[in-house]
């Protein structure tokens, strides 16, 4: 009998170990932004998914500031968390925080936005290469000779650097050709939507209207440049690309003015993510990371290292796959992408 209660005792310290253990874990979040329509929605669910395993979520935003984020993180540091995601405004000044971190043996996971250090834990996201190339294919599905306008990320994302560089394996052959030519090329400070409008509108202006289409790279900015188009009556009627399978981008696929989008289901990302802080704060090691060099990942020879990655797939978005892939799957309510499409020719309700 005495041993029973012994054996019961015992059991019921560990079931406390453990639980005072999960709860212990904090986890700081570092965002570049809450201006881009994706992030709020992905700090909410890693909150929820990391309550669910007994882990605190610390989130940040640093408003497209590259020093403030890197304080930020520093606060992170000295309010004793475990690991730290970070989703970067500029990749290249965030690694100071990721060399801060490691100093105190801190895990730092690099979210859909390469850091460009080697201290990384891992570096998840989609491929991005691909992301590209599904943007210039989808375009140029549509129009395939002519005048293009190449519309860049921010020049400090290094994703927006593998975006252009899927989409100049798909177009470079067709320019080297003369089938295409590259009428206007920028790059969209912080991926804001005004500034890809402002940057459209000059383009527009400075080729007279002259543009057979427009491959943009995410939807804020492909939205941004729309509102341009419009202006000038040619929304619907030159193809651009976007980015991410927003409300607002699937909506404009429906209204025939956005061509497509590239769906990242997000909703795979974000439980990877807690998932891998939860196991790195318990010092489990992390199955199914691919190591990749810092020169391939940001095209950068001058950079060393290698970085422990996790790539997911993309999805190609058309009007003519939206419903199926976005709203059926419930990445997108139905009533966000067709409220404005009249009832007879919208397909119907789940």
């Amino acid at each position: 009998m005495k041993k029973m209660a012994v054996y019961a005792v015992v059991a019921a310290l560990t079931l406390f170990a453990v639980q005072v253990f999960a709860a212990d874990i904090k986890i700081g979040v570092s965002f570049s932004d809450f201006e881009t329509e994706r992030w709020p929605v992905e700090a909410e669910l890693m909150e929820k998914l990391a309550k669910e395993q007994g882990a605190e979520v610390i989130v940040q935003a640093a408003n497209h500031d590259a020093k403030i984020q890197n304080d930020q993180i520093s606060n992170m540091i000295l309010q004793g968390v475990d690991v730290i995601i970070i989703i970067a405004e500029d990749g290249a000044a965030a690694a100071a925080a990721v060399d801060e971190a490691a100093q105190d043996n801190i895990p730092v996971i690099a979210y859909d936005r390469l850091v460009k250090s080697d201290k990384l834990a891992a570096y998840i996201s989609f491929d991005n290469v691909e992301v590209g190339r599904t943007q210039a294919r989808g375009v140029l599905k549509v129009v395939d000779k002519g005048k293009f306008i190449m519309l860049g990320g921010s020049p400090t994302d290094n994703n927006a650097v593998l975006f252009r560089k899927g989409q100049m394996e798909v177009v470079q052959p067709l320019v080297d050709s003369g089938q295409i030519t590259i009428v206007g090329d920028q790059w969209v400070e912080n991926w804001q939507p005004a500034n890809a409008t402002q940057l459209m509108e000059n383009m527009l202006t400075a080729v007279n209207n002259d543009v057979d289409a427009v491959i943009a790279s995410n939807d804020g900015t492909a939205l941004g440049a729309l509102q341009a188009l419009k202006a000038q009556g040619l929304a619907g009627k030159v193809p651009i690309s976007g980015q991410d399978a927003t409300a607002a981008g699937c909506k404009s696929i429906v209204e025939d003015e956005l061509t497509m989008t590239v769906f990242k289901d997000v909703r795979l990302l974000t439980p990877m993510a807690i998932d891998m802080a939860v196991k790195l704060a318990k010092g489990e090691k992390i199955e199914g990371l691919q190591e990749f060099t810092l020169a391939e990942l940001t095209l950068d020879d001058n950079l060393v290292g290698t970085v422990p990655c996790k790539f997911l797939k993309v999805v190609e978005i058309d009007k003519g796959n939206v419903y199926e892939e976005i709203v059926k799957s419930g990445f997108q309510s139905y009533d966000d992408i067709y409220k404005d499409i009249p009832e007879d020719q919208r397909p119907p309700k789940l």
